[in-house]
C-alpha cells in the first residue's frame, strides 16, 4: 500500500515540478529541444533522484543501480516506442549527432566505472571519486547543451511568462516535498517487499521501482507525441537518460559507493546495446 501511495505522490509532485519549472525556463529563453533535454527531462527524473538519494543513504546498491538502468531501458524501449506509435518521431541532425552520443557515452562510462577499467577503486564498485567523474560529465553536458541551443524569446512571451512567478515557485517547492515523501515510501516498501517475497532488491528495483519512477517521462512524452512535438518527446527521454546516469548515478556514488552485482553488470550491457540500437534506428530512419 505504501508503494502505491509513494508512486502517486511521486507522479503528482513531478507534474507540479515540471509545469512550474517550465515557466521559469521560458524566461531564460531556451528552445523547445533544450527544454526537453534539460528542464522537462530533469523534472521528470526527479522521482529517480529522490528514490536514489534514500537508497544511497540506506546503502541499497541494488536499488540505486537498478532504478537508474531500469528507468533508462524503460524510457527507450517502452516510452519512445509508444510515442512513435502515436506519432512518427522526426529528429533533426543536430540532435542526432550532438545529443544522442551523450546518451551512448553515459551508458558506456558507467559500465567502465562499474568494472574498474579506470583502475580507481576496487572491482565492481562505483566509488566516490568515480561519482565525481560522472558529475563532471554532467556539467559538460549542461554546458554543451545550452551553448548550442540557447536562443532569445520575444518581449510578448517574456511578459506572459513573468505572470504568476511566485505561484509557480510555490508549486516547485510543493513538488519537491511530495517527491521526497514519495521517494522515502517507495524505497522503504520496495526493500520490505523484496525481503518478504524472497526476491532480490535488484529485480524489484529494475522492474517495479524503475517503472513507477518512469511514469512522469511516459506521461510527458505521450502528451508531446499527441501534440506532434517530437523535440519534447525525444528530448525528454534523451535528457532523462543522461541525467539518470551522470547526475543521479554520480550523486548516489558520492553519498555511498555503489556495489555492482553480476546481474547489475548484465543490465549495464543491455543499456549500452539498446542505446546504440536507438542511434542506429534514427540514422536509418
Amino acid at each position: 500500500m505504501l508503494l502505491v501511495i509513494g508512486f502517486i505522490l511521486l507522479i503528482f509532485g513531478a507534474n507540479r515540478l515540471v509545469d512550474s519549472s517550465s515557466l521559469l525556463a521560458k524566461r531564460l529563453g531556451v528552445s523547445d529541444i533544450a527544454i526537453g533535454l534539460t528542464i522537462v527531462a530533469f523534472g521528470t527524473s526527479s522521482p529517480e533522484l529522490v528514490v536514489n538519494i534514500f537508497a544511497s543513504v540506506n546503502k541499497n546498491s541494488d536499488i540505486v543501480l537498478g532504478n537508474i538502468i531500469g528507468s533508462n531501458i524503460f524510457n527507450i524501449l517502452i516510452i519512445l516506442g509508444i510515442s512513435a506509435i502515436i506519432y512518427p518521431i522526426n529528429i533533426n541532425k543536430n540532435t542526432l549527432f550532438k545529443e544522442i552520443p551523450f546518451t551512448i557515452i553515459s551508458a558506456v562510462l558507467i559500465f567502465i566505472l562499474s568494472n574498474n577499467l579506470f583502475v580507481i577503486e576496487n572491482d565492481y564498485i562505483i566509488s566516490r571519486k568515480e561519482g565525481i567523474i560522472l558529475l563532471l560529465f554532467f556539467a559538460m553536458f549542461l554546458y554543451y547543451t545550452f551553448t548550442i541551443m540557447k536562443k532569445g524569446v520575444d518581449k510578448e512571451e517574456a511578459l506572459i511568462n513573468n505572470k504568476g512567478v511566485l505561484y509557480h515557485l510555490f508549486f516547485i517547492i510543493l513538488g519537491i516535498i511530495l517527491l521526497t515523501i514519495g521517494g522515502k515510501l517507495i524505497v522503504d516498501d520496495a526493500t520490505s517487499l523484496a525481503t518478504k517475497l524472497g526476491i532480490s532488491q535488484r529485480m524489484i528495483a529494475i522492474t517495479i521501482v524503475a517503472f513507477g519512477t518512469s511514469l512522469p517521462e511516459l506521461a510527458t512524452s505521450v502528451v508531446a507525441a499527441i501534440k506532434k512535438n517530437s523535440d519534447i518527446a525525444v528530448g525528454n527521454i534523451l535528457g532523462s537518460n543522461v541525467f539518470n546516469i551522470f547526475f543521479i548515478g554520480g550523486l548516489s556514488a558520492i553519498i555511498n559507493p555503489v556495489k555492482v552485482s553480476k546481474g547489475g553488470n548484465f543490465d549495464l550491457i543491455i543499456n549500452i546495446v539498446i542505446t546504440v540500437i536507438l542511434f542506429l534506428l534514427f540514422i536509418t530512419g
